[in-house]
């Protein structure tokens, strides 16, 4: 019974995470809600600019500051609170693109599937579709790291021991993922510690290495010509 009680407040936990800063859990009509508006926004900004370079994500990205441009390419923000590799957003982001491309596209996700308790088999599987999936929109794909979690907030240590190991093994199967779906590897060098505001969510320590790992990770659609 105790074993059960725990396995139900961890699954708890899971769902809440990357939602709203983990201070609620949203219900799915109100997560569905953000998908669609964050896709119209998206497609607005798309509209508006060609050749884009692209970071989708989960909340990590969506809440980060990155620049709006760089080397004279618009830099769109398509973070979407609560994503995982599961999320479809490969759908998603092309129907925000409706037909446009991209001058680079970088992957940042993993988080929610670690929290979530997902299998590498299943990360995999669902990276490598995504992958094929966006190689329609762009010539040029990268995939990023995924960064550790810390104890703190709501995370406490067997939790996050257990999560790390997870994100540990998507981790090191991130590289071939991305070299079998014509993707870049963007390593996530080390975050100092601490690095979190509730053990997920990077605070400014955090996302000074996070955000310099992105651009690096699509610099190279700034040479090209």
């Amino acid at each position: 019974m105790k074993a059960n009680a725990k396995s139900a407040a961890l699954a708890i936990l899971a769902i809440a995470t990357l939602g709203a800063g983990w201070s609620h859990v949203r219900k799915p009509p109100e997560l569905d809600a953000h998908r669609h508006t964050r896709q119209i926004i998206m497609r607005y900004t798309f509209s508006r600019v060609e050749n884009p370079i692209i970071v989708l994500g989960d909340s990590i990205t969506e809440a980060s500051t990155l620049p709006r441009s760089l080397c004279d390419h618009a830099l769109v923000n398509a973070g979407l609170d609560g994503a995982s590799t599961a999320s479809d957003l490969g759908t998603w982001l092309m129907g925000a693109l409706d037909g446009k491309r991209a001058a680079a596209i970088l992957i940042a996700l993993g988080t929610n599937d670690a929290l979530q308790g997902r299998t590498r088999d299943e990360f995999e599987s669902d990276y490598r579709s995504l992958l094929a999936q966006l190689n329609a929109a762009t010539d040029r794909l990268a995939v990023l790291g995924i960064p550790a979690v810390e104890v703190g907030g709501r995370m406490p240590p067997q939790y996050q021991a257990e999560t790390m190991e997870r994100i540990r093994a998507f981790n090191a199967a991130l590289p071939a993922v991305a070299g079998k779906g014509g993707a870049t590897f963007a390593a996530l060098p080390p975050m100092p510690a601490p690095h979190t505001i509730d053990g997920v969510h990077l605070d400014a320590a955090g996302y000074a290495v996070w955000d310099a790992a992105v651009l690096k990770g699509v610099s190279g659609a700034c040479s090209r010509s």
